[in-house]
């Protein structure tokens, strides 16, 4: 069977992408490397988003959340009702590795199948492709470049590294859950876009030294039980548990 669309991706935009086509009688086939919105599983759990529920809003399925910004938990069921609703036709944990051909003619082949379709839509988002920091110890265990659980850093030695609003809410709830944090932030204060009810909690950590911060400073080098930095003063040495690369 040759599919009008294939997509590549089964996030909010790939799940969009194939209502749109059913929408005009199109045939459609979702390919997903992992689970249904793979990246919002990713997130953080006690994630909630920036934006309103309606603002998430697809296929004209109502988004419903107890607050006005929805959490992880409550979007993971929303795209699930989606994808249930509409009907859409998704293969979940398969893997496309090629795609060949000209438009109109298209073969996709994944680990699992080989697929034909007219057109091929690429919906796979940034989120598996980090900001690597090229960097001597980047690859050990110990580093991540995703957030999950802030359980995970209690009574450790977590350094955070940014000053946007990823790395500041990384830093706040660790910190919370009893790590003992250090920020690096490249630039000379945190970053003018982090949200403003949380900015003046991260600011106030960082002046009663709650959580220590060197700005205008980069992290050079990472080894199993410590950090290298440097910063307008010099390089130093950090003892480290964890480091938290939200870049």
């Amino acid at each position: 069977m040759k599919f009008d669309v294939l997509i590549i991706g089964a996030g909010p935009i790939g799940l969009a992408c194939a209502i749109e086509a059913k929408k005009c009688g199109l045939t459609h086939k979702i390919i997903e490397k992992g689970c249904l919105v793979n990246s919002i599983y990713n997130y953080p759990v006690n994630m909630t988003f920036f934006s309103t529920s309606e603002r998430l809003e697809i296929g004209e399925v109502p988004f419903i959340s107890h607050g006005n910004k929805p959490t992880r938990a409550e979007a993971l069921e929303y795209y699930r009702r989606v994808a249930t609703s509409w009907e859409l036709d998704i293969n979940l944990y398969e893997r496309v590795t090629a795609v060949t051909g000209t438009l109109g003619d298209f073969t996709v082949t994944s680990d699992k199948a080989g697929y034909n379709s007219k057109i091929v839509i690429v919906s796979t988002g940034f989120f598996d492709f980090p900001n690597l920091m090229n960097i001597p110890g980047e690859d050990l265990p110990k580093v991540k470049h995703y957030y999950d659980d802030p359980h995970l850093y209690a009574n450790m030695d977590v350094l955070v590294i940014g000053g946007g609003n990823s790395a500041v809410d990384v830093a706040l709830e660790t910190f919370r859950k009893g790590a003992r944090v250090t920020m690096v932030v490249k630039n000379e204060e945190i970053d003018k876009g982090v949200k403003y009810w949380v900015r003046p909690d991260i600011e106030n950590r960082i002046k009663d030294g709650s959580i220590s911060a060197y700005f205008n400073s980069t992290v050079t080098g990472i080894t199993p039980g410590s950090v290298i930095i440097t910063t307008p003063e010099g390089q130093l040495t950090v003892k480290n548990d964890f480091v938290l690369a939200m870049t």
